[in-house]
């Protein structure tokens, strides 16, 4: 097919140069317009499905967690091994699931994971969240945990999230590439920028055997650039560990994972921390999982709790065969920005 495309290509430059081919024949014409309008559709496809190689079961885990990290990583670990225990393959815990979620809580709760493998002492989460991932067999999505530089005078942290695979070892990380910057009058004032800096990468995840996810956290989701880029890189997943408030999410919550499930037909799981009325800040709960039909298949409420549902591939599959909007799109009308210039890599990130 390659070679045929190729002399397609060079015959259509010659259309746009008639000079170049000695004497057309009029019965060039109909050829010249099929070959046009051949080339037209090439120029509208995109060239990235997402590949699920075969069913796989993902569960969001909705957990409280308070002041103490040791505890909370305990209360991880069982709930980890319980979806585990349940079948599940690919497991999700929420934002700052180690600690408190709040400006004045990344500081003190902050870990170095950098030289990257960090020692216990430096990153007690990290090697928690590892040997999860390798007690339950398991790829971890280990919700996010505030990360401090390690160098003191740089005053630097992030809101990074690691991922390990069944065999304990990290597969990648990300870092909040958009900081949560908000001012609803009267309801909720919140500027994670005063304490954070950004990540600066889109986060793309291969789990062996399975496929690719991305993975992104909680106002990641407003920007559907990530999503999109994912989803022509071959993403069958989008991944947001994220705690939205009692505001924001009964407004966009449930929306924003229909809308990214919807633009890019693919499974959204949005995995947030269950709701504490004795904290500062109150998350809104109901983690949930997406299809690519953009059909929510599972929430949780507000308490703890586990969803979980099967993903797999021929949803993915059919949704584009029905709505086919992947062999649709006009890049000769707008750009494919999945093609653009993009950073896939952030120096001295945990890796």
């Amino acid at each position: 097919m390659r070679p045929f495309t190729r002399t397609l290509s060079l015959f259509a430059k010659s259309l746009v140069n008639p000079s170049s081919i000695a004497s057309p024949a009029p019965s060039s014409k109909p050829l010249r317009a099929i070959l046009s309008s051949y080339l037209l559709k090439r120029t509208m496809a995109t060239s990235t499905s997402p590949v699920l190689k075969k069913p796989l079961k993902l569960a969001c885990i909705q957990l409280v967690s308070g002041a103490d990290k040791a505890a909370n990583l305990s209360h991880a670990r069982d709930k980890v091994l319980e979806a585990a225990k349940d079948g599940a393959k690919l497991i999700v815990l929420p934002e700052c699931f180690n600690s408190p979620y709040g400006c004045d809580y990344f500081p003190s709760y902050a870990e170095t994971l950098l030289p990257s493998p960090p020692s216990k002492e430096q990153s007690p989460s990290y090697h928690a969240l590892s040997a999860m991932a390798a007690e339950a067999k398991a790829f971890l999505v280990g919700g996010s945990i505030p990360e401090t530089d390690p160098d003191p005078a740089s005053k630097k942290y992030y809101n990074t999230s690691l991922v390990f695979g069944p065999d304990g070892s990290l597969l990648a990380s990300h870092r909040k590439v958009h900081l949560f910057d908000i001012d609803i009058p009267g309801k909720i004032t919140f500027r994670e920028s005063d304490v954070l800096s950004p990540g600066n990468k889109v986060t793309l995840v291969d789990l062996p055997g399975y496929g690719r996810i991305a993975v992104a956290i909680c106002y990641d989701v407003r920007f559907p650039e990530l999503a999109t880029i994912a989803a022509r890189r071959g993403c069958f997943a989008l991944v947001y560990p994220g705690a939205f408030n009692t505001t924001t999410g009964p407004l966009h919550w449930r929306l924003q994972g229909q809308a990214r499930a919807m633009d890019n037909q693919i499974y959204v799981a949005m995995c947030s921390p269950a709701r504490d009325t004795t904290a500062s800040y109150h998350a809104w709960g109901h983690s949930l999982i997406v299809d690519p039909m953009a059909q929510v298949t599972v929430e949780a409420d507000e308490k703890e709790a586990t969803v979980a549902w099967e993903l797999d591939g021929a949803k993915i599959d059919e949704t584009r065969r029905n709505i086919p909007i992947t062999t649709q799109r006009r890049f000769d009308v707008y750009p494919d920005i999945s093609q653009g210039k993009i950073s896939f890599e952030e120096p001295n990130a945990p890796k």
